[in-house]
């Protein structure tokens, strides 16, 4: 059943990759105009990307969207709120703001890193550099980390009432059934190995960014998922929390260590404490690239081999369809590895910040050398002594 589960979920994916394929200029125009063939890159970008509305695909050269809020504030003009299909997918201006599309960019001439996003313009429909607003709109990758914390809190709330109407010595159902591994897992795996008797203090903050990243690494995979996981913007943020609960758990011993390493010749602490301190911010960026390049990499790479499909399409028909077997296998196969790859990086990410917060409360060690030191074996006697004051040791 896992393995048709999988299968339909790859299927899936190929008919979403190949609607967006067949996609129009995003200004209407006949594809004579502009672009001739398939644009690959098109396809692969627009997935990746995040985006003020939700594009699943085209139909006769029409996008099949799910409108989002834009919520602007201008000083000047106040707050704007309406949804994103006022801009009609970037033909028209309203209320004083346009969402830039290619054509808009370049009829106008303007940088193509301004295509879409939200411009002012004025009444006639020229852009206002110097307009300064907020854009605080629910983007793509917003309205998915919506979603996945309403799916993680219905999940969790149903696995908890149901610990605390039949206890815990009941055996497990539904969800707890396999909730309660993976909570054990991450406690004894990860909290425990790398945080000693101090875990509980910090296993709502594992537990949490193990689920978060786990779910939204697998609504990715989901036909017209957003790319939530591969945002660089979001591994930042959540590399940034646990940076900051790293810092606030530092003891004395890891500031010591930090800013006046022991043993150290005072030479040496010129060059050790700056590397020490550059190694203290290169944590929290190693959490944040290894995750987004990883989920990054995974999505680009399932719709580069579904887009083969199209680029020998393009050239051939008949080399079209005799590479559809070839791309829908090795699609499968990547989008099995992608499932694990979702659950891998999710422990990774936690792994890691269980191992960063651990050398931060981490004690000082004190080695016990005095029975090497001060206790010596009489041989004649067959006993020990203590060499400071001659005493015999019991």
């Amino acid at each position: 059943m896992l393995t048709i589960c999988k299968r339909l979920f790859a299927v899936l994916f190929f008919v979403v990759a190949g609607f967006s394929a067949f996609a129009q200029d995003e200004h209407g125009h006949e594809e004579a105009t502009e672009k001739k063939g398939f644009d690959a890159s098109e396809v692969i970008f627009g997935h990746i990307s995040d985006a003020h509305d939700w594009h699943f695909f085209d139909m006769n050269g029409h996008p099949v969207s799910a409108p989002l809020p834009v919520i602007l504030y201008n000083a000047d003009k106040g707050l704007s709120v309406f949804m994103s299909n006022a801009f009609e997918h970037g033909h028209v201006a309203h209320n004083g703001y346009r969402l830039v599309n290619e054509h808009y960019a370049a009829e106008k001439g303007l940088d193509k890193e301004l295509v879409g996003k939200i411009i002012a313009v004025d009444e006639n429909d020229n852009y206002l550099p110097a307009a300064n607003f907020h854009d605080l709109s629910i983007t793509k990758n917003v309205a998915s980390m919506f979603i996945s914390i309403v799916l993680l809190l219905l999940i969790m709330t149903s696995v908890a009432g149901k610990y605390r109407k039949n206890g815990v010595m009941k055996a497990p159902s539904g969800f707890q059934n396999a909730l309660e591994p993976v909570i054990i897992f991450v406690r004894d795996e990860v909290a425990k190995p790398n945080l000693g008797n101090k875990y509980m203090r910090y296993m709502p903050l594992l537990l949490t960014l193990f689920f978060f990243i786990w779910i939204n690494n697998l609504l990715g995979l989901l036909p017209g998922g957003a790319n939530f996981t591969g945002n660089i913007a979001v591994t930042a943020a959540l590399s940034l929390i646990s940076f900051i609960v790293i810092l606030f758990s530092g003891n004395k011993h890891f500031w010591g260590h930090l800013f006046n390493p022991p043993g150290v010749p005072l030479g040496i602490k010129f060059l050790l404490v700056p590397i020490e301190i550059i190694s203290l911010f290169i944590k929290p960026v190693a959490l944040m690239i290894r995750l987004f390049a990883n989920i990054l990499a995974g999505h680009i790479i399932i719709l580069s081999v579904v887009s083969m499909i199209f680029i020998f399409g393009a050239l051939n028909e008949v080399a079209g369809w005799g590479f559809v077997p070839v791309s829908m296998a090795f699609t499968i196969f990547m989008f099995c590895l992608e499932l694990l790859v979702g659950a891998i990086q999710a422990f990774i990410f936690t792994n890691l910040t269980a191992v960063f917060i651990g050398q931060a409360v981490e004690e000082a060690h004190h080695h016990d050398h005095e029975h090497e030191e001060y206790h010596k074996h009489n041989p004649e006697t067959g006993q020990e002594y203590n060499v400071s004051d001659n005493t015999i040791v019991a």
